[in-house]
């Protein structure tokens, strides 16, 4: 049995979070699993696993050879799918990282376009609001949506983006429109936790300068979904992406206020890993993303 089978298991089971998990996962038997990394640690002289009925957890040296491995592996699929793609073949898995607000939205069907075009290429999706790392936790790419800050990532900008204050026809009735964006602290908001601003929202000064307005109001929600419908709903005023609050508006059953304030100079970015090389299959998948925005 060669090294980097027994590395390959490894991995998978780390990545699993135990030996069953990965089983389970990739269709091979638990004893097998354990007797591949059995053979590892005899082969390297070091316990890389602390293994207990009730518990799983690296050891020091299996944290330090789990990033160099992982880094190995990828190097390896990296070059197997050069070769591929010199014979016209590409395929493979990609490990994509993107915000749960992408993966619910419609723009969210880009993933599923993607997979129904390319059936030989495996896309495993996780979708999760935090910024992960791709290299420490083995993403092929991210997709992310924001302004990017981090110059050690290669981004390719997939399309603009921007955020609305909107509130429903009664509410602003009620409420009346706001004119300013200080108006807003006066009158009921719907926070989103999971946004990036929470209940402080941003927006363009008098000098053209950039302020911050506190609100607050009856319900605060880990989701851009839950937070529309409360808008809708008539309970407040909510700062929404805007290809969430886009199918509202164009209802009319909410209605965009302050557009003139908001800040400018977001977007939706394909970001990955500086590389010796780009993998074949995540620039076929980036380059379909670039054209799939372009067409919608």
């Amino acid at each position: 049995m060669d090294t980097l089978t027994r590395m390959r298991a490894f991995i998978d089971v780390v990545e699993a979070e135990g030996f069953s998990a990965a089983a389970r996962k990739i269709g091979r038997s638990k004893a097998l699993l354990s007797k591949y990394v059995r053979e590892l640690e005899d082969e390297l002289g070091a316990l890389l696993l602390n293994r207990t009925t009730r518990q799983f957890s690296l050891t020091e040296a299996g944290h330090t050879y789990y990033r160099r491995a992982s880094e190995i592996v990828r190097e390896v699929d990296n070059l197997a799918d050069a070769v591929r793609e010199s014979s016209g073949d590409v395929r493979g898995r990609i490990k994509l990282s993107a915000p749960r607000t992408f993966g619910d939205a419609p723009i969210g069907q880009s993933l599923i376009d993607f997979a129904k075009q390319h059936p030989e290429i495996v896309l495993e999706i996780h979708l999760d609001d935090r910024f992960v790392d791709l290299v420490e936790e083995g993403f092929d790419l991210a997709v992310r949506i924001s302004r990017l800050e981090n110059s050690s990532l290669i981004a390719r900008k997939l399309a603009p983006f921007s955020v609305k204050v909107c509130g429903s026809p009664e509410l602003i009735a009620r409420h009346g429109m706001p004119v300013r964006p200080q108006d807003l602290a006066r009158a009921p908001c719907i926070i989103d936790t999971n946004g990036r601003w929470l209940s402080n929202w941003p927006f363009r000064g008098d000098e053209n300068d950039t302020i911050s307005v506190s609100v607050s109001g009856p319900i605060e929600v880990n989701s851009p979904m839950a937070a529309r419908a409360a808008a809708v709903a008539g309970l407040g005023f909510c700062l929404l992406p805007d290809f969430i609050a886009a199918p509202e508006i164009a209802s009319g059953r909410l209605l965009p206020v302050l557009d003139d304030r908001i800040l400018s100079g977001g977007g939706i970015f394909a970001v990955y890993p500086h590389r010796r090389y780009l993998p074949a299959k995540v620039r076929v998948f980036v380059d379909f993303l670039v054209q799939w925005f372009k067409n919608t």
